[in-house]
Formats: C-alpha cells, sequence, structure tokens
C-alpha cells in the first residue's frame, strides 16, 4: 500500500535529502556528534512533518505541519554552514546541500499555498 504523500514530489526529495545529509555526516569525527544528531533529525524532521501533515483532515493542522518541515529546511542552513566552517563537509557538498533544501522550501511553500487554495 501507498500512502498518498509519498506520490508527492516534495517528499520524495525531502527523503533523498535526509539520506544524503546522513551519508555526508557518517563520517564526522568524534566531537561532532552534536552536529551529526542535530543535523540528521532536522533533516528527516521536513519528510516526517510531511507525512504527518498530510495525516490530518484539517487544512489548517496540515498547514501546521507542513510550516514545521519548512522550518527544518531552514533550520539545516546553519548547521550545514557549521559542517562546511569546521570543513567536516566541502563547499561544493554544502552547496549542493542547500540548494536542495532552498528547493525543498520553495515547494513546501507552494504547497501551503495551494493548499489555501482548495475546497477542502
Amino acid at each position: 500500500m501507498t500512502f498518498a504523500f509519498e506520490k508527492l514530489v516534495v517528499y520524495q526529495k525531502a527523503i533523498d535529502f535526509a539520506d544524503e545529509v546522513c551519508s555526508a555526516s557518517e563520517n564526522f569525527s568524534r566531537g561532532y556528534g552534536f552536529l551529526v544528531d542535530q543535523l540528521n533529525r532536522a533533516a528527516l524532521s521536513i519528510s516526517a512533518n510531511i507525512a504527518e501533515g498530510n495525516g490530518r483532515f484539517t487544512k489548517a493542522d496540515r498547514k501546521h505541519f507542513f510550516i514545521i518541515a519548512r522550518g527544518s529546511a531552514q533550520e539545516c542552513v546553519p548547521l550545514l554552514e557549521l559542517a562546511r566552517r569546521r570543513k567536516r563537509i566541502d563547499d561544493e557538498r554544502h552547496d549542493q546541500l542547500k540548494e536542495k533544501q532552498e528547493e525543498i522550501a520553495k515547494m513546501l511553500s507552494g504547497l501551503m499555498k495551494g493548499l489555501e487554495n482548495r475546497e477542502v
């Protein structure tokens, strides 16, 4: 069985982003566990909140979770920047991940806008 949210491109991109963040952070050296944990939790929170929002019955509830998902995408910005500055990821990887974050955030804004325009 497939859940409806699994067909959403933004959900698929969010899962891919979380997977890439896991890959990028799995070799962070000792002493950066705090950054690995926070970054992975924020990245996974994007897709988790899209899924949870889609399971809600009211537009207001759905929008609330989509807002949280967008906030989690933005939370990744300073975390990835710190990883770049601390040389845990290189500039190219940072820029690739940030570009994906921006795309996901824009798609979530579009999802919320579309939700406002829907009857149910």
